[in-house]
């Protein structure tokens, strides 16, 4: 159940002990606890347990929440993620508490211009209401700018943990079940939904694999979805089965193994509101491939951090992890740049004090 935003409050919370939160969130399943108490926080879960209902309900169960704790506390602020359900819960207590300074973080992945219009209408609303807007990515700033003029706009991307994520000289073995471990290993880490092109990867590992000939690769897919089906099919079309492994969702603590293990990233996203996975491989030392679509432009320079491929193009995407794969001194140069930029740039502790300057302020 864990996300951009939920890793994102995770860190900056554990990093701002003087900052006391009341978290609301959906229940999604009845065996979660309604309530998780923490050093500094509380954690609020609202609904009835029952997935999608309490998404889409999440407005209105979350902002009775928020106004039963309201009437209780004497908040210095409230701060929604995402201008959809969460920003529609803080839409409403804003109408109810005017003077309650509403703090608004985007960190949409989807294409925001193409998705409903009355989807759109609701996030302009959200949006037009907030305070103070924080952004993860250059991409949404400019949306926010169009949609709504003479709004404080503050760019803070999310980050990464460094001492989890370490380039080692001495590669961890981990049996993935795929046979030799001295094979090239391309990793992706991804919701195997449609705007992350994992079906897009697959055929250009097919193509890799027949055109390229690159025999001893393998390709790890880390993530699940509800095209988890559709994938499986491809890999038996392919007949990839000894070479493609779906290992489903794999807990936030083991990640950085499989990517110490790995040779290249790659996830040819259709849209990406930042991609923080591609900020994990980075820091581990794992050169990555990427669409110039979204977010993913802040972080990734054409030959410098990353390698840009076309997006829905599964021959350029094989052409790339082919460079990537037999160019040691572009390899070299990638893992080098990319670990400084992620040092520099997206450092949790960085970037918590950020949001701690703007909860001072108000």
């Amino acid at each position: 159940m864990i996300g951009g935003s939920e890793l994102a409050l995770e860190e900056i919370i554990r990093r701002l002990p003087d900052v006391f939160f009341d978290i609301i969130t959906s229940r999604y399943k009845r065996d979660f606890k309604i309530l998780e108490t923490g050093t500094n926080f509380n954690l609020h879960r609202v609904g009835v347990g029952a997935g999608i209902i309490d998404k889409i309900t999440f407005p209105i169960f979350g902002f009775l929440k928020a106004s039963v704790l309201t009437r209780d506390n004497n908040y210095n602020a409230v701060h929604a993620y995402q201008a959809s359900y969460g920003g529609g819960a803080a839409w409403l207590l804003k109408i109810i508490h005017p003077r309650l300074p509403f703090i608004l973080t985007m960190q949409e992945g989807k294409n925001l211009n193409k998705q409903p219009f009355l989807l759109n209408w609701l996030r302009r609303l959200i949006i037009k209401k907030a305070d103070i807007i924080t952004v993860i990515s250059s991409y949404l700033a400019e949306y926010v700018k169009k949609t709504a003029k003479n709004k404080k706009v503050f760019l803070i991307p999310n980050g990464v943990d460094l001492n989890k994520f370490i380039i080692s000289s001495d590669k961890l073995q981990i049996n993935f079940g795929l046979g030799a471990q001295k094979e090239n290993r391309v990793i992706t880490v991804s919701r195997l939904v449609p705007k992350n092109g994992v079906g897009d990867l697959i055929k250009a590992f097919h193509i890799l694999i027949t055109n390229y000939q690159l025999p001893t690769t393998q390709l790890l897919i880390i993530g699940d979805g509800p095209l988890r089906g559709n994938y499986q099919s491809q890999i038996t079309d392919y007949q990839l089965q000894n070479k493609v492994k779906l290992l489903g969702q794999v807990p936030p603590d083991k990640t950085p193994e499989y990517l110490a293990n790995a040779d290249v990233f790659v996830r040819p996203s259709l849209s990406e509101g930042l991609g923080t996975a591609f900020l994990e491989a980075m820091a581990s030392g794992v050169p990555i491939i990427g669409t110039p679509v979204g977010g993913i432009p802040d972080f990734l320079e054409n030959e410098v951090t990353g390698l840009f491929c076309k997006p829905g193009d599964p021959g350029d995407i094989a052409d790339k992890i082919k460079t990537v794969l037999t160019d040691d001194n572009l390899r070299e140069k990638l893992i080098v740049n990319g670990r400084k930029l992620v040092e520099e740039k997206y450092n949790w502790d960085k970037i918590t004090e950020k949001f701690k300057k703007i909860y001072e302020g108000v």
